[in-house]
């Protein structure tokens, strides 16, 4: 966990792991979804990952609307909070945090973790039946100093588990900055963004004015982390190494889009003014329209953005946003095909948006593309719950019924409502031949338990 928050981030992660899929774990923390934001985040991530051993094992990352600077693991998940990606300046400092974590996952500390609980259980409950015996003989002997000593010896052990958990973490905290350098150092990058959010946090401490226990938490204390890394760092030779241009861009494109469209005008404004005349203050204010109803004005600065950079794919999604709410549907589907087209990360929720303009375009043809295209947007990315709802209405308007009740019964599946989603697979199921692939799935999902385990 790369976190100034510490102990608390621990108990949000153990309350995520238990859902299977990211928009089950939206029960939980609030998932963010955006196809420029999630292609950049990754493109941080794949040398990091790679460096790590992790590029074959399946890492998704996931997107958390929090204003805090954050993120942790939960089995093959990395959790950032959008609050880490607006605060920091370069990509560098991101790419940091990406690969401390992946220090962590590389290094099995969740199932480390897990087995220390364990051992901090038993040594829990041995210290409470010693507590136990002591007070049962201080009743029967009369003797109030050993009942007392009895209290004593089962608050100790409790509160000795409690330090030798924190103690643990704490130990796998500075092990995952040691791999996070060797990762970094490994793809030919400075280890300074690391060193300057940890100097955010020993700030934020600072400021915060409390005194804290350093047994108490489950972070090293960020001046500990700093001294233990500068010198690592300033002897990498890749120390001075700077994020090129280009990814600085998006970079700074990326924190506009956040402080717009999560923080709204001030904070957008106050990142645009630092730069102003750029690329991504251009992009903060045909966004900025976009949001607060100037249409026109924002399709006019979309249109220049473009005309710039023909092959963004997401100035096309932009446009194509714009149009929608717009009123005009096939404009915009002719805008979000384009941005398909131009997309080099293949991103699901493209081609999901080019579904929903086909949809409010309402012919029966158009319907049928998408149909296509949404399910071609749920090939790439089967847990977005939201695109199985779209699914479910194209299905039903063109009269599949037995399909659109099985799209359904998927989308409550990926939103973690399993018991309705059992409902509407038994409902499909019945309107479906026997043993072809749509039956099947619906038994999958009728089989399902919330365990993650099938129903034999």
């Amino acid at each position: 966990m790369f976190s100034a928050r510490g102990f608390a981030t621990l108990l949000l992660a153990a309350a995520v792991a238990v859902s299977g899929s990211v928009s089950a774990l939206a029960q939980n923390v609030p998932v963010v979804r955006d196809a420029e934001i999630e292609a950049l985040v990754r493109d941080y991530a794949r040398p990091i990952f790679k460096a790590a051993g992790l590029a074959n094992d399946g890492v998704n990352i996931v997107l958390v609307n929090d204003q805090s600077f954050n993120a942790f693991v939960t089995g093959r998940r990395l959790f950032i909070n959008t609050g880490a990606l607006m605060m920091a300046e370069t990509p560098n400092e991101v790419i940091g945090v990406i690969a401390h974590e992946a220090g962590h996952i590389a290094g099995g500390h969740q199932q480390k973790l897990r087995e220390q609980l364990e051992r901090a259980k038993t040594m829990a409950i041995i210290a409470t039946l010693l507590g136990a015996g002591a007070i049962v003989a201080g009743a029967t002997t009369n003797s109030r100093g050993l009942a007392g000593a009895g209290m004593g010896v089962a608050a100790g052990g409790g509160e000795m588990a409690q330090r030798s958990i924190l103690a643990y973490q704490r130990t796998e905290e500075t092990t995952a900055d040691r791999s996070a350098i060797t990762y970094l150092n490994a793809t030919g990058q400075s280890g300074m963004g690391m060193l300057k959010t940890f100097g955010r946090f020993q700030s934020a401490l600072s400021l915060s004015g409390a005194q804290v226990d350093p047994y108490r938490i489950s972070h090293p204390m960020p001046r500990e982390r700093i001294a233990n890394l500068e010198v690592l760092v300033k002897q990498s030779p890749y120390v001075d190494k700077v994020d090129p241009p280009a990814l600085q861009q998006r970079h700074d494109m990326m924190r506009v889009k956040i402080a717009a469209y999560m923080g709204g005008q001030a904070p957008a404004t106050r990142l645009m003014r630092k730069n102003p005349g750029s690329l991504a203050s251009r992009y903060g204010e045909a966004q900025l329209a976009y949001l607060y109803g100037n249409l026109g004005a924002s399709l006019a600065k979309t249109n220049a953005l473009i005309k710039e950079q023909p092959k963004n794919p997401y100035f096309q999604e932009l446009r194509g946003d714009i149009l929608m709410k717009a009123n005009k549907p096939k404009d915009a589907a002719d805008a979000y095909a384009k941005a398909v087209s131009l997309d080099p990360a293949r991103s699901g929720l493209l081609p999901v948006a080019y579904g929903q303009a086909l949809m409010a375009v309402g012919t029966p043809e158009s319907l049928k593309k998408a149909v296509v295209q949404i399910n071609n947007g749920l090939g790439r990315d089967k847990e977005n719950a939201e695109g199985y709802r779209y699914l479910a209405q194209a299905y039903g308007e063109l009269g599949e019924i037995p399909a659109a009740e099985l799209a359904t019964a998927e989308g409550r599946f990926y939103s973690g409502d399993y018991k309705n989603a059992k409902i509407f697979a038994m409902r499909a199921q019945q309107k479906l031949k026997r043993g072809e692939p749509g039956w099947l799935r619906a038994q999958d999902i009728i089989n399902y338990a919330p365990s993650g385990k099938i129903k034999k």
